[in-house]
């Protein structure tokens, strides 16, 4: 990236002029004072700081990209996630700011994104100034590249809304797009080098981004087709896109849903006929009538991502719809590795009925009131909200007993 695209980073684009006949270049830009500023030509005293503020964050130690970029220098043609975020309110910080505390602001600011983006496996690809560019799918793509940008941007959202530095509120905001670009063409020299992305995917996750309210994710409708239901969204309808011509559809992401199964989620209720497997499910039928006559079955069903087994399962339990039974579902997460147990809390959240919005004590009514059929005792009650991370109620207190005894299961003798 060279100056000219720093500047037009910064929306500052209009002192390209100034700074090419004033020979500024990447070793005196860091050497730049207010009054060099104001000599110049930058009169504004916002502009001068936003300027500042850039400059210090060109001399922090700005953190690694999530992955580095492969060593290659040949474009390809890709399906590509891109995701821009951007401090809220960095103008007025400038003007509030020491730039040295600013300059931490902005440092804390981009080592918690990239911490954020590393653990949903994004690329961050560029820091400018107050604002971030990253893609999901290169230089390493998966499956669910859109799921984990929402994910991300979620993510972000939140942990910047947490972050103490020098006593300022920060908060950020976050645009979406997927589509398809031409990546991967080098352009620029030594540190400035950069590996390009061609199309409009990026320019509408920009444009989405400046019209995020504050704190919020805003998707474009390539993600929202591939995320399907997995998230709540408020559909925004359509949004006047500057360079776009007509109206872009957008939504708001709220949260992610509490659907009971992904591939419903992602691929909705309406399946057309399975094709094909009648011997799959010929076998489980059979293995199904074994189970009605007491003799318990259990089938694993393994295949390579793709291959169908959750349209297997969908198919049986459809065929058993008019049969007696009761399904119960467990969902692991490779969002949720450090969550123990995972599957099992989540199950029983859906099963009592959680609201997002549902405060502890709510949720500890909602689950006393499901285990109540089992009559199950107290203690029993008191470890299963405490595996959920919910609170003791009065009704069933929690034995003090080490962590170590809770998991050995040495209370119920």
């Amino acid at each position: 990236m060279d100056i000219a695209g720093w500047l037009r980073g910064l929306s500052l684009e209009q002192y390209e002029p100034a700074f090419r006949d004033n020979e500024i270049d990447w070793e005196v830009l860091p050497k730049l004072t207010s009054e060099d500023l104001r000599k110049i030509g930058v009169v504004a005293i916002g502009h001068r700081r936003k300027l500042l503020a850039a400059i210090a964050v060109l001399g922090s130690e700005t953190p690694a990209p999530a992955m580095a970029p492969p060593a290659r220098a040949d474009a390809e043609r890709r399906q590509l996630t891109v995701m821009f975020c951007d401090l809220v309110g960095s103008t007025a910080l400038s003007s509030q700011l020491d730039p040295e505390d600013l300059r931490e602001v902005i440092a804390a600011y981009h080592r918690t994104v990239t911490e954020v983006i590393a653990g949903f496996d994004g690329f961050v690809a560029k820091y400018m100034g107050d604002g971030v560019l990253v893609y999901f799918g290169y230089p390493q793509a998966h499956q669910d590249d859109a799921e984990r940008a929402v994910r991300a941007g979620l993510g972000v959202i939140e942990a910047i809304g947490r972050l103490d530095v020098k006593s300022v509120d920060l908060q950020a905001r976050v645009g979406i797009a997927t589509g398809l670009v031409v990546v991967g063409d080098l352009i620029g020299e030594g540190s400035a080098q950069e590996q390009s992305v061609v199309g409009e995917t990026p320019n509408l996750a920009a444009r989405l981004q400046a019209l995020a309210e504050p704190g919020t994710v805003v998707i474009a409708a390539g993600t929202r087709r591939l995320v399907g239901d997995l998230f709540e969204c408020r559909d925004l309808g359509g949004v006047e896109v500057k360079g776009i011509a007509a109206p872009v559809p957008a939504w708001q992401v709220l949260r992610p849903s509490a659907v009971a199964s992904r591939f419903e989620a992602l691929r909705g209720s309406a399946l057309t006929p399975l094709i094909g497997r009648e011997e799959e499910i010929d076998l489980l039928l059979r293995r199904w009538v074994r189970a009605q006559a007491g003799d318990g079955q259990v089938v694993l069903i393994s295949g390579e991502p793709g291959i169908g087994k959750s349209r297997i399962t969908g198919e049986l339990e459809r065929r058993l719809d008019a049969e007696p039974h009761i399904p119960l579902r467990y969902f692991c997460s490779p969002y949720h590795q450090d969550s123990a147990l995972f599957p099992f809390v989540d199950q029983l959240g859906r099963a009592s009925g959680f609201a997002p919005d549902d405060p502890p004590a709510a949720k500890v009514e909602k689950l006393e009131a499901l285990l109540a059929r089992a009559a199950p005792a107290d203690a029993d009650v008191a470890f299963i909200a405490d595996l959920m991370s919910l609170p003791a109620s009065g009704r069933h207190p929690l034995p003090n007993l080490s962590p170590q005894r809770k998991r050995s299961g040495h209370w119920k003798r």
